[in-house]
């Protein structure tokens, strides 16, 4: 079978369960060599074990492929630059990083300390950050060198972070501000053979197991499918971090079988009169305007 990420370096984080680990199993599959990152850390952030990341590593050397274990907090800077050194110094090289890691801390927006949204917003947002940053000027240096990469960058955002979900004001908010970074950094890195994009997963782990029960389907007389299994998401992901995958800037959300690509702020109906507007003439312009737009897509939970 043809390996589409044959001799390629990856980084994965959060890679230690769940949908990270299951990339990493994926991109193994498919030829990678791959940096299993992850903290170890309980569902809501607390703690440290390497069990998790070398247990991955285990697995990808008994099916034959090549790994190593990394245990970087993702939102330490420092950290996230030995970690991208780590896998030049192990591989030769780095060509994919998947930022994967996070956690949640769900409260009500009334509800929510500053701890909590602080720590979310730190592993979410400043964790694709660091390492993309770190990543990032080591592929600036390979092209400014004359040794451009053909580079490619997953980061994981959300349907919280495109829709909003009730009960995550945090965790959306770092998640639409990932998709934000994703186009911008599309947009700076291209120019050193990097494409970025982002996923929106949907899947059933220590996340979402309360949300996600089993939910086995049959497939055209195949085998029965569970649309929720966090193994559906990976192949996109091999796919987007091949040097096949031309696109760049987008959003892709990923249900069972179901490929969106998603559509975000673009400019609307608009009015101009030419002038400073007076406040009491903004309503009527306003609600006019909304009445010409499209209507936005609903919370998740409202």
């Amino acid at each position: 079978m043809n390996r589409i990420l044959e001799g390629r370096v990856a980084i994965v984080t959060g890679a230690g369960r769940g949908i990270g680990r299951e990339h990493a199993l994926e991109l193994a599959r498919q030829g990678a060599k791959v940096v299993v990152n992850d903290l170890g850390a309980t569902l809501d952030g607390q703690g440290t074990s390497d069990g998790p990341a070398h247990e991955v590593v285990g697995l990808i050397r008994e099916m034959g492929g090549d790994a190593v274990a990394n245990g970087a907090d993702v939102a330490d800077f420092d950290e996230a630059a030995a970690m991208v050194q780590q896998a030049v110094e192990t591989f030769g090289g780095l060509d994919i990083l998947v930022n994967n890691a996070g956690f949640v801390r769900d409260r009500m927006l009334v509800n929510t300390s500053e701890e909590e949204w602080d720590s979310v917003i730190r592993v979410h947002l400043k964790g694709h950050f660091a390492p993309l940053r770190h990543a990032g000027a080591y592929w600036r240096k390979e092209a400014k060198e004359g040794r451009q990469r053909v580079a490619r960058v997953i980061n994981t955002s959300s349907g919280a972070g495109m829709q909003g979900s009730i009960g995550q004001t945090t965790y959306s908010s770092a998640k639409a501000g990932i998709a934000g970074m994703t186009i911008v950094a599309a947009a700076e890195l291209g120019r050193y053979g990097v494409g970025v994009n982002a996923i929106a997963p949907v899947a059933r782990t220590r996340m979402t197991e309360g949300a996600f029960p089993d939910m086995m389907a049959e497939v055209g007389g195949e085998a029965p499918f569970d649309p929720m299994d966090a193994a559906n998401n990976s192949p996109i992901v091999a796919w987007l971090a091949s040097d096949d995958c031309e696109v760049s800037g987008r959003v892709i959300e990923i249900e069972g079988g179901q490929i969106c690509l998603e559509e975000g702020w673009s400019h609307g109906p608009k009015q101009d009169i030419g002038r400073r507007w007076e406040a009491a003439q903004v309503g009527d312009a306003v609600r006019e305007l909304v009445a010409r737009g499209t209507a936005p897509e609903p919370v998740y939970g409202a």
